[in-house]
């Protein structure tokens, strides 16, 4: 199924993101991957409210960001409820693209220091410096279950429910993760990326 974002965000964001919630319930192994930016249900206040700014003035739709930060934040309680697990990639760029100024930066990489150490969370970090990549950097989706894939275009959102098309995506993601560094090494990254920060900053 095709969705066109203009279509979906016509009366603005907090819809789209109330949208989710059933199937946030619903989902017990979330995979997320992202190449240019951390996963909304990772994402802080601050970080949430520049991106989504950025968003309502690019399409020039109506300005409801306050509900719709409200709306996402509440949509990612699902990480302290429940019996659901996350596994979750992103690329170093990650970390480097500034989406609001560099305290929210600084506030969006300390709470990934601290979603990472969850029990239901495996966050992974995919170096710059990944040996010979066998997958490129690509589109951020989302993997639900097995049952189904959202994929995040710039016009539209794709939402793929063919099993072998679901398979691809699957086997991407594993690709992908083979690739990403956990742990104390991921910490390492998201530190690095803050020090860097505190510099710029100074």
């Amino acid at each position: 199924m095709w969705m066109e974002w203009r279509r979906k965000q016509r009366t603005g964001l907090r819809r789209l993101q109330e949208s989710y919630a059933s199937l946030f319930q619903e989902t017990r192994l979330f995979r997320v991957y992202a190449s240019t930016l951390v996963p909304g249900l990772l994402q802080t206040e601050g970080y949430a409210t520049a991106l989504l700014s950025a968003i309502t003035g690019f399409r020039q739709i109506p300005d409801d960001v306050d509900d719709a930060v409200k709306a996402r934040l509440a949509r990612s309680r699902v990480l302290h409820e429940g019996d659901h697990r996350f596994a979750l990639l992103v690329e170093e760029s990650v970390l480097r693209y500034r989406i609001g100024d560099a305290e929210t930066m600084a506030g969006q990489l300390g709470h990934l220091l601290s979603v990472g150490s969850l029990p239901s969370v495996s966050l992974g970090i995919i170096p710059f410096t990944a040996d010979t990549r066998r997958v490129w950097p690509m589109e951020t989706f989302h993997v639900y279950d097995d049952e189904l894939v959202s994929v995040e275009l710039l016009s539209a959102r794709a939402t793929v429910q063919q099993p072998s098309e679901v398979g691809l995506y699957v086997k991407a993601f594993a690709e992908l993760a083979r690739m990403a560094v956990y742990g104390s090494s991921a910490r390492t990254l998201i530190v690095s990326a803050i020090e860097d920060l505190d510099r710029t900053a100074t």
